[in-house]
């Protein structure tokens, strides 16, 4: 297993200049999906994260076929699929989940179809599904850079308003707030998010880079700005550690970045200092502890002498 100063003289060796732009697009990646996984998490929006990433994969396959930008395509795609979405979803006969369902795992049957008819079908598909470190080209990586900026500032910006949307999202509709126009833009940052996080960690793992490091920051804390701070944190911490264990013991860049954020969340559930699994023991402990040192009381005689046929 390679050393962290041997890792870190790989990054800079010229022969190897694959190695630092996979790092680049892992922590681009870990950062924006972090702050955009929050809003995910909060609202429950597990499901439309997955489906996103089966919506882009059919730009991802044009893309390649016409050898055009693989981000770009991924992302017309994700974002046309998120508008059909979003309006068929405007009629109540069918639930959202329901839409969501046909439109993106039609999007990804459509993928397949598409890069099957190119040659080396097979070597492509694994890589869009599996992920490789040795396949980004230098235009992505300030497709990925600009994008990742222009994500953040979205992202601040309209951050008030996701979170009233979140918390009741009649009282925003009350209060003026344009709910279809927000959730539109949410949908489309998070297929951005996804595309420009596809290369590195690959189509199948991509949910957990949203999701995760998201969720081991709920974990973590009760303040939302907090929990924006600390999910790119855990994501970026994993893609690092995951790169680097990657290329030590020749392991797949994206399954090992995923197993490293997953462990970070199994220490959060079980070591959280308020919402971790040993905290709510002790807390259950002391609470039990407590009721035993007081003793019964009046309310406690009143309560049997009622239960007293």
């Amino acid at each position: 297993m390679l050393t962290p100063q041997e890792f870190v003289a790989d990054l800079f060796n010229p022969a190897l200049s694959f190695l630092p732009k996979a790092l680049f697009v892992a922590l681009m990646s870990s950062a924006v999906c972090g702050v955009i996984g929050c809003y995910v998490v909060l609202r429950g929006m597990a499901f439309i994260g997955d489906a996103v990433a089966h919506a882009v994969f059919p730009g991802l396959a044009v893309a390649f076929v016409v050898q055009g930008n693989l981000v770009l395509g991924g992302a017309v795609a994700g974002v046309l699929t998120a508008v059909a979405v979003a309006v068929f979803s405007q009629n109540r006969r069918l639930r959202e989940d329901s839409v969501i369902g046909v439109f993106f795992v039609g999007a990804f049957a459509l993928g397949i179809v598409i890069i099957s008819r190119s040659p080396g079908y097979s070597g492509s598909l694994q890589q869009f599904l599996f992920g490789s470190i040795t396949g980004i080209p230098d235009e992505d990586l300030y497709v990925v850079a600009v994008s990742t900026v222009l994500l953040l500032a979205l992202a601040f910006l309209l951050h008030k308003e996701f979170v009233s949307v979140t918390l009741d999202r009649e009282s925003a509709r009350a209060l003026g707030l344009p709910v279809f126009a927000l959730d539109l833009a949410l949908y489309v940052m998070v297929s951005v998010a996804i595309v420009i996080s596809v290369q590195t960690i690959g189509n199948i793992l991509v949910l957990a880079l949203l999701i995760t490091p998201a969720a081991t920051a709920r974990l973590l804390t009760d303040r939302l700005g907090v929990m924006m701070l600390l999910a790119p944190v855990i994501g970026g911490s994993s893609a690092l550690t995951g790169v680097y264990l990657s290329w030590s013991l020749d392991l797949p860049t994206g399954g090992t970045i995923v197993l490293v954020a997953t462990a970070l969340f199994l220490l959060a559930w079980l070591l959280a200092p308020r919402h971790g699994l040993l905290a709510r023991w002790g807390q259950r402990r002391a609470a039990a502890s407590g009721g035993r040192a007081r003793g019964p009381g009046p309310a406690d005689g009143a309560r049997e002498a009622a239960a007293v046929p």
